[in-house]
């Protein structure tokens, strides 16, 4: 019985380091496109490689290993933001690749429409996790005192849908222990590079 554990835990060890694999991540993209598929419709990102190499290539990893597929947007605070990446619709987690370093500091603000990676208080704790801005938002942008939340990204097709979304009726989820869950499920159907 042992071994057989032992086997298991292997294949699954090689698996999530397959799945959490950095090589062949797009090297000749530096603004790479992706294209975000969900029951509300569709939502283009240009990523800047450029000023946030570390946090794109951590997203690009969840987008190659299918990571993202049918998972859901599952916090929404309209004029503030919508999250997801993290959850199916069960919400249950989702297969993480470890933890990046904050590159909040790279020149790219918290503004309408960019893209961010989520994360706790500890400012190195990003994972999959991601949100859009529907407001421009200083106090999420990095200052002498704090480190801010790291924008790589920012829509430049659909911004109807984010509006849509912004607008969907929340409530108490008592999985998650959190306000603003959409009472219907906002699903990411897949996520791809254009």
């Amino acid at each position: 019985m042992r071994v057989f554990i032992s086997v298991l835990v292997i294949i699954f060890l090689c698996n999530s380091a397959q799945a959490c694999d950095e090589t062949d991540l797009y090297p000749d993209k530096l603004f790479p496109e992706v294209v975000i598929s969900t029951n509300m419709g569709d939502i283009l990102v240009e990523l800047d490689r450029h000023r946030a190499p570390i946090t794109v290539n951590n997203f690009l990893k969840y987008i190659k290993a299918g990571h993202y597929k049918n998972t859901v947007f599952h916090r929404v605070e309209k004029n503030y933001v919508i999250q997801g990446g993290g959850y199916n619709e069960d919400f249950e987690d989702i297969v993480g690749c470890g933890k990046i370093f904050n590159e909040s500091g790279n020149g790219l603000r918290n503004k309408l429409g960019t893209i961010a990676m989520a994360r706790y208080d500890d400012p190195h704790s990003a994972t999959s996790q991601f949100f859009f801005n529907l407001t421009d938002s200083p106090s999420l942008d990095p200052n002498s005192k704090n480190w801010g939340y790291t924008v790589f990204g920012e829509i430049i097709e659909g911004m109807d849908v984010l509006k849509s979304m912004s607008n969907v009726n929340t409530g108490f989820s008592d999985k998650l222990q959190s306000d603003n869950v959409p009472l219907e499920a906002i699903k990411i159907k897949t996520i791809h590079v254009k």
